[in-house]
């Protein structure tokens, strides 16, 4: 996360975190990285297909305070927005609308109205809590208006998202490992939490089970520690992951009164000491893909719709056969269609996909370099043309053409500057 205190003492010294590992290897991580993952072959920009159309609006969020990602200082500036262009891909800054509070994660209205973004800090109005903050949004200019910030009811949120009823704003405290449920107002502010949940279980251990030969990634198995949650497709249910539990839970949610009750069954299990990090529901609402930040995998589940519950399936890497060392995971997410899923590798500095077989497995179908330093996490545009990945210790965003019929992806050959971006949504 986002503070030197996050990475200070944990674990035996003959082990590293990955916060301290990441912050004094990243000048090898980005040399390595240009040799351990060689690009694809490159496909002319001429042979793919050009879209076209208006240009759409994009908002990218940034680490902004001193007390950036992994105790090293953040370069952004708040919330950036930027106009895409549909036929090439590129990105053009409008304007930035200024936040020191580490607006790093983002998350959209269902009506487009409104943007939410998690502040990832350690002290909100002298309580040890980030913040959640709301903006208004120009739909025709994609103009930011500031309507209010309130307590994240945690430290350090590292995730948010909103219900499909566009009435809450759900929160993922990593550093408090709290999970909080946020009322969005009829005038798209946000009120009191209305539901505040401490992570609490025997922790998993600090060595990986699935990680690669030779890997020294360790993080997080300290503490409890929440990092992402979202609704099921349906929103009768919630689910959030805990990276120090090594555990997925299953919530029931009363979408009247904004209260999380346990599941039954109310989790699943990881792999021991994977560190389950980001998730993704497949468009058939039946399979459940979970990457491990530390286990540089992911792991493959049925979701069962009628009773919340995960039956796990598979293990796979996100790493080229052969690969050895150190690396952790960030960010997942699959095509529209269902066909493709893509994980970022951290140190490797790498996107891997996987092609969705029938019955919800993946195959491991390549792996491109990201062109840059510890992506932290990367979002495909709407029409599924573009793949943004967030390079946060580069500095700058880097764009890639998708082949829909085969999932590869192909250097546009663009690099936006942004400093220590995290987070790319699309407004339109």
């Amino acid at each position: 996360m986002s503070s030197e205190e996050f990475q200070s003492g944990h674990g035996p010294l003959s082990k590293t975190s990955r916060r301290k590992f990441l912050k004094h290897t990243a000048a090898l991580a980005m040399a390595g990285s240009a040799l351990a993952c060689a690009p694809q072959s490159e496909v002319k920009e001429s042979e793919q297909p050009k879209p076209s159309g208006k240009p759409r609006l994009v908002c990218v969020g940034t680490y902004s305070s001193p007390a950036g990602p992994e105790g090293s200082p953040g370069q952004g500036q708040g919330v950036y927005l930027f106009e895409m262009d549909p036929a090439t891909g590129a990105l053009t800054q409008r304007e930035v609308l200024g936040n020191p509070r580490n607006p790093s994660w983002l998350a959209l209205s269902p009506d487009k109205k409104h943007l939410y973004s998690g502040d990832e800090i350690h002290d909100f109005q002298g309580k040890r809590s980030g913040a959640v903050s709301s903006y208004s949004v120009d739909i025709s200019t994609g103009h930011l208006t500031l309507l209010n910030t309130v307590s994240s009811e945690g430290d350090g949120p590292a995730h948010i998202s909103v219900h499909p009823s566009g009435r809450y704003v759900f929160v993922a405290n990593y550093g408090g490992g709290t999970i909080a449920v946020v009322p969005i107002l009829s005038n798209g502010e946000l009120g009191p939490a209305t539901d505040v949940h401490q992570d609490k279980g025997p922790l998993g251990p600090l060595q990986a089970a699935s990680a690669p030969k030779g890997s020294f990634a360790i993080s997080g198995h300290d503490a409890p520690h929440a990092h992402m949650i979202e609704s099921d497709p349906s929103g009768k249910r919630v689910l959030s992951t805990d990276l120090g539990m090594d555990k997925i839970l299953v919530w029931n949610f009363d979408v009247e009164k904004g209260k999380l009750t346990p599941n039954a069954p109310p989790s699943a299990s990881a792999p021991p000491g994977d560190g389950p990090r980001h998730f993704v529901f497949h468009p058939n609402g039946r399979w459940f893909y979970c990457i491990q930040e530390e286990g540089s995998s992911v792991v493959v589940y049925d979701y069962e719709d009628s009773n919340g519950s995960l039956t796990q399936k598979q293990i796979i890497s996100t790493l080229p056969k052969g690969f050895v060392g150190t690396n952790f995971t960030s960010e997942i997410r699959i095509s529209s269609d269902g066909k493709f899923v893509y994980g970022a590798n951290r140190l490797h500095d790498s996107i891997a996909w996987f092609s969705v077989d029938g019955d919800g497995k993946l195959s491991f179908a390549g792996e491109e370099w990201t062109r840059g330093d510890y992506p932290r996490s990367f979002t495909i545009d709407p029409a599924g043309d573009f793949l943004y990945c967030c390079n946060q210790r580069a500095d700058a965003i880097t764009t890639f053409r998708v082949n829909k019929q085969t999932g590869a992806l192909t250097f546009t050959g663009q690099y936006t500057p942004v400093g220590t971006p995290a987070n790319v949504v699309f407004l339109t």
